[in-house]
């Protein structure tokens, strides 16, 4: 029987019984839709702008500088809002904070297009971060909560929605921009997301089960901060998604101005460069469950690799190189999120189960010494 609990708590939650999943093995696949298509909408939205940041940047005076300045604002309040996120996920629910983080996201990216200089754009990409920050944690905690020995292919196909996210954006940003304005394209994803908020409500349930989530207590976030392993894997995680969100915020942008490629086949590129993230992601998520958690050569394979092909990226030049190497590329940037993400969960989750149900078994031993004792005394001479 596994124990539910969300990607950044550890304390005890309703476990997810084998019953409970059979009872519901068509609605668990829905509920993975749902947050899946939520996480796939918050991610378009955060890697709109970098398909058109280069023309549209320059319609609007903003020097190649300060191009970033916007992602920088997104993650500004994107990393603000994951810090209470995954508390505020365990307080309230999974589908509360998604609902919650949709709704001023599609305001938001909608209000964006009405942006005119550098001080708006930043002020909105800081209050599209901070909506967005939750989304994450939310649907980690939801698939916890339906998913029990299949989790890491769950897991798996629910980050694929990043990888999609980024051949969808390149896709149709640029198109649509040059079709009929980059702020058409903004006010679609906006009323898109908004949307898909009112689906979140009518859809989801938290948990199989009618049990309501425990709050997390300090006790159980003074454990986190302390838990050796979790606190590693952050780093790696941090170290790894710096790379992964520096190349989706520059890699258009550096090809159209460094090689004069222009922004449709730059996009075109990012997009092979989504494919293959969306090709990997489900079977490196599939891999994980083979090992059964020893996942941890597996990750740092993947991390290597991803270095090595950043390097090789940065030495193409011509359309067809880019080409060639972009899936392979995104392969593996995208690649390691499954694989640590499900070292997250257990990172966070196994300590305190793994007393509870050391407590258990000493009551119980207490229990069956105190009923040997009895017997001696009552069959004493």
């Amino acid at each position: 029987m596994e124990t539910s609990h969300s990607s950044l708590t550890a304390g005890p939650k309703p476990s997810l019984s084998a019953e409970a999943v059979s009872k519901t093995p068509a609605y668990r696949w829905a509920i993975l839709v749902v947050v899946w298509v939520a996480f796939l909408l918050s991610y378009v939205d955060r890697v709109a702008w970098s398909t058109v940041a280069a023309p549209v940047g320059h319609s609007l005076g903003i020097s190649i500088a300060l191009l970033g300045a916007f992602v920088t604002a997104f993650y500004i309040g994107y990393v603000v809002a994951n810090i209470a996120g995954g508390i505020i996920t365990d307080t309230v629910g999974g589908k509360r904070t998604l609902v919650w983080a949709l709704i001023p996201l599609g305001v938001a990216t909608f209000g964006f297009s009405y942006t005119h200089n550098l001080t708006t754009g930043f002020a909105i990409q800081l209050v599209m971060g901070i909506s967005a920050g939750a989304d994450y944690s939310a649907g980690v905690k939801i698939i916890t909560s339906w998913f029990g020995k299949d989790r890491g292919r769950a897991i798996g196909l629910y980050s694929t929605a990043t990888s999609l996210a980024v051949v969808i954006a390149n896709a149709i940003v640029p198109t649509m921009a040059k079709a009929f304005s980059w702020q058409a394209a903004f006010q679609a994803l906006g009323i898109a997301t908004f949307l898909w908020a009112f689906v979140c409500v009518l859809a989801l349930r938290d948990s199989p089960l009618k049990s309501i989530s425990s709050r997390i207590t300090r006790a159980e976030i003074g454990e986190l901060v302390k838990n050796r392993n979790l606190i590693l894997l952050a780093l790696a995680g941090c170290g790894a998604l710096w790379a992964t969100v520096g190349f989706g915020a520059w890699g258009n942008a550096l090809m159209t101005k460094q090689y004069g490629i222009a922004p449709v086949v730059a996009g075109s590129i990012s997009a092979l460069f989504g494919v293959g993230a969306v090709i990997a992601k489900p079977l490196l998520g599939w891999c994980s469950d083979l090992l059964s958690g020893r996942t941890k050569w597996l990750s740092i394979a993947v991390l290597i690799a991803f270095a090595g092909m950043l390097l090789v990226f940065g030495q193409c030049s011509t359309v067809t190189q880019f080409y060639l190497i972009a899936p392979f590329l995104g392969a593996v940037a995208f690649g390691y999120t499954p694989v640590l993400i499900a070292q997250v969960t257990r990172a966070s989750g196994t300590k305190l189960r793994v007393g509870r149900d050391s407590l258990i078994f000493r009551q119980n031993d207490a229990k069956s010494m105190s009923q040997k004792e009895k017997f001696d005394r009552s069959t004493a001479p």
